[in-house]
């Protein structure tokens, strides 16, 4: 979840623990309950941390101590805890429906989360020549100072050839290279030092979609 649901004040904590026992009592009680898979137990234990709540709650409404704070902040502690896993071991799953954990202020899990866009931006390079037979590209997003990549982008894409002539279009780089890791390592062999490297770049998700290609760069291979 992008959020916790009991990150709330102790006002607030208190009205929806107590509406979360009051609900699935209601759903798990009469002849023919609608709920039969949450054991009396369980839901005993639950009513029972309520109620231990509510007491170190209730006091601090009137002249307290820091040790009564303190009991106070315990109670929370213990009760979040027990929340959490009645949640996740009764409340996540059939016949809990959506609605019903509306109802009782619980999220629903995101099961179509949003899709990751397509890139857009051009990647902001810095060729470096580490030590020899080496050409390393750095990069970074166009708002960005630091040198990463930008949120939702898996990695960069390279294409480059090794020409005297300038290439008139990207389909004229020949070779490929990818990195999630920053910064990007071609290397040659040494009987090409001395060359002219092209090379364009653009920005990859992890669902293989793919930014606009940045213009021919070049460089001299060291």
């Amino acid at each position: 979840m992008s959020f916790d649901y009991l990150l709330l004040t102790d006002a607030e904590f208190n009205r929806k623990f107590k509406q979360i026992n009051l609900y699935v009592e209601q759903k798990c009680s009469g002849s023919t309950p609608v709920w039969t898979h949450i054991p009396a137990s369980a839901r005993t234990e639950m009513a029972d941390t309520y109620t231990a709540w509510n007491v170190a709650y209730t006091v601090l409404e009137g002249p307290h101590t820091k040790v009564d704070t303190e009991a106070k902040n315990n109670a929370k502690k213990v009760s979040k805890k027990r929340i959490r896993a009645f949640v996740n071991q009764y409340l996540r799953f059939p016949p809990v429906t959506d609605e019903d954990r509306t109802a009782m202020g619980i999220p629903n899990r995101d099961i179509h989360p949003s899709p990751i866009p397509r890139p857009t931006g051009l990647p902001i390079i810095e060729v470096l020549m580490p030590h020899p037979r080496t050409v390393r590209i750095r990069f970074r997003g166009e708002n960005s100072k630091r040198w990463s990549k930008p949120k939702n982008v898996h990695g960069l894409e390279c294409l480059w050839v090794l020409t005297e002539t300038p290439p008139a279009e990207i389909e004229n780089l020949l070779h490929s290279a990818f990195t999630t890791a920053n910064p990007l390592d071609i290397s040659f062999k040494e009987s090409e030092r001395g060359k002219r490297v092209y090379f364009a770049v653009r920005w990859e998700t992890s669902a293989n979609l793919k930014g606009d290609w940045s213009e021919i760069f070049n460089a001299i291979v060291p």
